[in-house]
């Protein structure tokens, strides 16, 4: 090896034959395992074809083969390094398998063509495609989950859809990112040639992240491995105290009852030197997980010097909050030398970033999301703040642009076509297009109808929004648009829907101003490209920030019902938290309002929990 590896690094490295698992701490060099593992499997003799990598992001087989090329080089292109859908799409190809992939709006629009057929009319296309994406996860066939829900009235219904779905792709050759896995197990499972073949060109097998696999994920690689001897490996690396992806099928139990899923004995290796966190970082972990009783117990250990404590700051509201993480992130760049992309505010869900954004903005704080799409440019607030433009004052290009945003939102079937005709008539009547459809000639009978309806709607609205609020307004239009309904495509709109909490804080932030001309002109204050600064400070949820670290972290919102989330189940709540401290190498700021969306909250029982080891 040509880096300093410790003690146990070097025994996960250099475990050669059977079965492995590797517990990997935050900031334990994981990574670095993984990554030299391969090579001393190649510097040892064993050919590169022969290893099968797998991962669960394709940034992180990008590192890795990077690394690789760095030390192997052109060796390192003959290693199979991928997610483990990348893996088995190439390997149903190569086994002669003719599809197409229904992936995104292409599989919601092909699920709604489904429900239309079956006349289902009461369950939506995101409800059906999780609920039997979640039974694909656990390995669950479409008469297992017809058995499995017999008596209950509407999962028998979504066993139909699961059925009629399944047979509906069949007849267009379609697979979705489930039927990738489910397919590669079933081939496996079912012609013992090909999976001999498959064993015998793959055998050492590697996974990243174990943690996050999924009961079909597991019996996948089973099927690989089960027949290994002599002269093969089967070695995992990840952390259950990381486990924080139950909505996608995974649980803590693939590494807590890894002998039992796989049959073997496994040699256990600890990688418990956090070469990340200070000291009092690390010391708040391990108090957290404490807590937990599904785990592995093991000590977090550090070789940083000791730091500052973690820091917990008491705050009044969500705007008093923004403004103490602005200070203390002035303080942090113009007193103790950070750059902005050295910090991180990390919080449990997307609507949470709202007030933080207006905050950083208004105090000229570079930053950037990490989700991609700053607050006031989702979809939903979007399509609400255009009917805000266009009722505040039609007879603007602002209107103009706006109408032609929300004339389907909800859908009224007004064709691109139909827009393109409107325009020509505005430009020719020298009018804005909310005037040139007011007195527009429409033939089309059902056209002509939802027009009619829209501009009676809007005609009412228009004449008083000099006298209603912003957040009145919002109100209103949510309200007699059936807007939750129509974003969320949910029969009732669950108050727990992000895109409704997007909603809900929308209106929040729509209170501090009295009149929709200046909530506007606040709204466009906020450049498009304003959140998206390599060089500022990040802005994340847990989720997204897993896997990466920052020399200074904020945890905002610390407050019961957000961290732990009121549904959430709370050992994953814990273990959430877990991860959102473990990003933090020097700086670690907990924070919580005393009142959040205007009303009274109690502290995160996580706070207490970490308690000796934070000031404040």
């Amino acid at each position: 090896m040509n880096i300093a590896l410790n003690e146990r690094q070097l025994e996960a490295v250099e475990f050669r034959d059977g079965c492995c698992i590797v517990h990997a701490i935050p900031g334990s060099g994981k990574t670095t395992a993984v990554v030299y593992r391969i090579i001393n499997l190649v510097k040892t003799g064993v050919p590169p074809e022969s290893i099968l990598g797998l991962t669960f992001t394709r940034s992180a087989a990008s590192a890795m083969k990077e690394k690789l090329a760095d030390v192997l080089g052109e060796s390192a292109s003959r290693v199979s390094l991928s997610t483990i859908h990348s893996f088995c799409l190439g390997f149903l190809k190569r086994e002669g398998k003719a599809f197409d992939l229904l992936t995104g709006k292409d599989q919601i629009f092909f699920m709604k063509k489904v429900l239309k057929q079956l006349k289902v009319k009461d369950i939506v296309p995101g409800m059906a495609i999780r609920d039997i994406s979640l039974a694909k996860s656990n390995a669950i066939t479409v008469n297992d989950f017809k058995a499995l829900y017999e008596g209950d009235a509407v999962m028998t219904k979504v066993g139909e859809i699961y059925s009629a779905y399944e047979i509906e792709k069949e007849k267009e050759l379609l697979l979705d990112l489930d039927d990738l896995l489910f397919m590669t197990y079933r081939l496996l499972k079912e012609d013992e040639e090909i999976k001999e073949k498959y064993q015998q060109t793959f055998r050492h097998i590697l996974v990243d992240e174990f943690q996050d696999t999924n009961p079909l994920m597991q019996i996948l690689i089973r099927e690989f491995v089960e027949g290994f001897g002599s002269e093969s490996s089967f070695w995992v690396c990840g952390d259950e105290m990381q486990s924080i992806f139950s909505f996608n099928g995974s649980s803590v139990g693939a590494i807590l009852h890894f002998n039992r899923i796989y049959d073997r004995p496994a040699k256990r290796i600890v990688l418990d030197i956090n070469y990340r966190s200070s000291p009092e970082i690390a010391k708040a972990c391990e108090n957290l997980m404490r807590h937990n009783v599904k785990k592995i117990d093991k000590e977090l250990r550090t070789v940083k010097d000791h730091g500052d404590k973690v820091l917990v700051i008491e705050c009044e509201d969500e705007k008093d909050e923004a403004t103490q993480v602005m200070n203390e992130i002035h303080d942090l760049v113009n007193r103790k030398g950070f750059a902005y992309k050295d910090i991180a505010i990390l919080y449990r869900a997307n609507f949470q970033a709202r007030v933080m954004e207006e905050v950083l903005s208004e105090n000229d704080i570079p930053y950037r999301i990490e989700s991609g799409t700053s607050f006031f440019e989702k979809y939903e607030v979007k399509g609400m703040l255009d009917y805000l433009r266009l009722i505040n004052n039609p007879e603007s290009d602002d209107a103009d642009i706006a109408l032609k945003s929300i004339v389907n939102i909800p859908n009224r079937y007004v064709s691109r076509a139909f827009l393109s005709e409107l325009e020509t008539f505005s430009m020719q009547k020298g009018l804005h297009l909310y005037q040139a459809l007011r007195t527009i000639n429409i033939k089309v009978p059902f056209l002509k109808y939802n027009i009619k309806g829209l501009v009676k709607f809007l005609n009412p609205l228009i004449k008083k929004a000099n006298n209603i609020g912003p957040s009145e307004m919002l109100k209103v239009l949510r309200i007699s648009l059936d807007y939750d309904q129509f974003i969320t495509q949910d029969e009732i709109p669950s108050a727990d829907d992000m895109r409704i909490a997007n909603l809900e804080q929308l209106e929040l932030a729509a209170t501090d101003f009295d009149d929709i001309a200046s909530f506007l002109e606040h709204v466009d204050s906020f450049d498009g490209d304003e959140g998206n600064n390599e060089e500022g400070v990040v802005l994340s949820t847990v989720h997204k920030s897993k896997g990466l670290e920052y020399p200074a972290v904020f945890v905002i919102n610390m407050v019961a019902g957000l961290m732990p989330y009121k549904n959430g189940v709370l050992e994953e709540e814990r273990r959430i938290c877990f991860v959102a401290l473990s990003r933090a190498m020097r700086v670690l700021h907990l924070s919580y309002p005393k009142i959040y969306f205007g009303k009274p909250v109690m502290p995160s029982q996580f706070l207490s929990e970490i308690r000796d080891s934070v000031q404040g």
